[in-house]
């Protein structure tokens, strides 16, 4: 039983770190920018909150209580069942996150790299993507919705994380390079003038 438990871990690390990556971004993006982060901050918030919550009373309850063989009353709680606020939360946190990721793609428009463009059309598609994969499923599945959506906006969550968090680091190392490099070139000047 704990090793269906272990996929949570990195889980919650990567929500936190998406978390961490857009505020990073709030201050990183031009002052045009900035609301459009700052309501991606706001939905990553909510959505972060939605899942660690989720996935903290899943290791810190469930996961317990189920190892003890106390599971009278659980079944609303756990992972297994496909009608239980485990699978609603994880289905509302996602969701949430998909608007986030909308939201930064618009604010990365107009980057000037390559790297940073692609980190653009990342969030955008795989935002869109989990949105219209909710609507979609609710439509096709309705009461049956079980894990459909569920399995499908995790994995391109994850996507979208390790991609744009890829190509966000190539243009943040990028970006020091030039600052680090920028004040000797000045000093520089400023002894030959």
């Amino acid at each position: 039983m704990p090793r269906d438990y272990l996929w949570i871990y990195p889980e919650v690390l990567l929500v936190l770190l998406f978390l961490l990556l857009t505020v990073c971004l709030l201050h990183w993006v031009p002052p045009q920018r900035r609301l459009s982060t700052a309501i991606a901050v706001c939905f990553a918030v909510i959505g972060a909150t939605v899942l660690v919550t989720d996935y903290g009373t899943q290791l810190t309850v469930l996961q317990p209580a189920l190892l003890t063989g106390e599971t009278e009353g659980l079944s609303a709680l756990t992972m297994y069942n496909p009608h239980g606020v485990f699978i609603a939360l994880e289905n509302v946190g996602y969701a949430v996150l998909g608007v986030a990721f909308v939201f930064l793609g618009g604010a990365l428009a107009g980057g000037s790299s390559r790297p940073e463009r692609a980190a653009r059309w990342v969030f955008t598609v795989g935002g869109a993507l989990i949105l219209a994969a909710l609507v979609l499923s609710a439509a096709i599945y309705r009461a049956e919705l079980d894990y459909q959506f569920e399995v499908m906006s995790l994995s391109i969550s994850w996507l979208v994380l390790i991609v744009s968090g890829t190509l966000l680091t190539v243009v943040f190392g990028r970006s020091l390079r030039v600052a680090t490099q920028r004040p000797a070139a000045v000093a520089a000047a400023a002894l030959a003038g």
